[in-house]
């Protein structure tokens, strides 16, 4: 498995409805052991989690099924993370 670096930005589109199924959404990523960690960015633009898949294809699947990006709110950017340090 790979990591994948998940830039989650919010659109004009955003609505505080969709955190609880972003929520849901993300914790049934965790209990299928495909989620590393995730967090909010504090200026409320955005946040940012990593995932685990064997391609970046697989990545951006799994990633389009989150309720933030299925219904507008942000809008994803997905990256292989080669993490270093």
């Amino acid at each position: 498995m790979r990591k994948y670096l998940v830039l989650a930005m919010r659109t004009a589109q955003w609505d505080d409805s969709v955190i609880q199924p972003h929520r849901d959404w993300l914790a049934e990523v965790r209990a299928g052991d495909r989620l590393d960690c995730t967090g909010r960015f504090t200026d409320g633009s955005g946040g940012a989690y990593v995932v685990l898949a064997e391609s970046l294809a697989q990545a951006r699947e799994l990633i389009h099924t989150d309720p933030i990006h299925t219904t507008g709110a942000s809008e994803l950017t997905v990256y292989e993370w080669e993490i270093t340090g």
